[in-house]
């Protein structure tokens, strides 16, 4: 039997789940909570990730793994890979501002739905980084790379293979073998789900410099090799969603959980000047 693993890092608790990779049959199963609010350190995701794995019966007979996550939270670096200031979350409206702001100084939500396929509200970590920028301009000058929640978590998922050591000392990569796939790439305001790049100027526009980004891997491509297993994209929550419910071209899904969304999956990208529809990227190499 081949066993792999998938980890739903949510706003509330980190969930694993390992199963048959041949037949989908659930193997075992964890659990850990995530303290509550709108600003978390990133380690407390990884402790109740180490938790949840713990309870799961770890992962020493797991062929593969991979991390879907809570889209747009903002986790800074600095160059040595520690995190410089607690990761705002999709929730926290500190940068509702910031988000007006940058439609503006862009030309209008006309210009950033082409652009990017969304026009940037609060939650999304474009507008994080400006706010970071105005607010906190030392932790700004420290920030060496950003990346989301569940690019993170691969990272560290990946140290801890490499180094057969899971606990909160586990050795880290460096921060150039940061990884993410497009699906929640296309969450942070500055990834173009129809181009298939990075808007480093929007990026610059917001934050005034541009950090290491973490790459954009395809559908197929294992984000981490050499360690016991091997670790896959993954990606950000509804993108996981919408794969795990097996969603089709005009499908729609209705989610509802610490938020409320409703998608559906396209061929083509999306871009409505108006900001109702968020034209993202999904996980299998179409949009949604």
């Amino acid at each position: 039997m081949t066993l792999v693993a998938g980890v739903d890092s949510s706003t509330q608790s980190c969930k694993v789940v390992i199963r048959d990779a041949e037949t989908g049959a659930l193997v075992r199963q964890g659990r850990a909570p995530h303290p509550d609010g709108t600003e978390v350190h990133p380690s407390h995701w990884w402790d109740a990730l180490l938790r949840a794995i713990e309870e799961a019966g770890g992962l020493d007979d797991v062929s593969a793994i991979s991390v879907g996550g809570q889209q747009h939270g903002m986790v800074c670096l600095d160059e040595s890979g520690n995190v410089v200031r607690d990761a705002l979350l999709w929730n926290d409206t500190r940068s509702a501002q910031a988000a007006a702001d940058l439609v503006t100084e862009l030309g209008g939500p006309q210009v950033w739905a082409t652009a990017v396929g969304s026009v940037p509200v609060a939650s999304f970590t474009v507008t994080k980084l400006r706010w970071l920028a105005e607010h906190e301009p030392d932790n700004a000058a420290r920030t060496a790379a950003v990346c989301l929640p569940h690019d993170w978590l691969s990272w560290r998922l990946a140290g801890a293979f490499a180094s057969g050591t899971f606990s909160a000392d586990s050795p880290v990569p460096p921060l150039d073998q940061l990884a993410t796939d497009r699906g929640d790439a296309s969450g942070t305001g500055y990834w173009s789900p129809s181009t298939g790049a990075y808007r480093t100027d929007l990026l610059k526009l917001a934050f005034g410099s541009v950090p290491l980004l973490p790459r954009v891997l395809g559908p197929a491509e294992a984000a981490y090799e050499g360690g016991a297993a091997l670790i896959a994209p993954g990606t950000g929550d509804n993108m996981a969603a919408a794969l795990g419910v097996g969603a089709r071209s005009g499908d729609v899904v209705v989610s509802l959980g610490t938020s409320g969304t409703v998608f559906a999956v396209a061929e083509s990208p999306s871009a409505d000047p108006t900001g109702a529809v968020a034209g993202f990227a999904d996980a299998t190499g179409r949009f949604l």
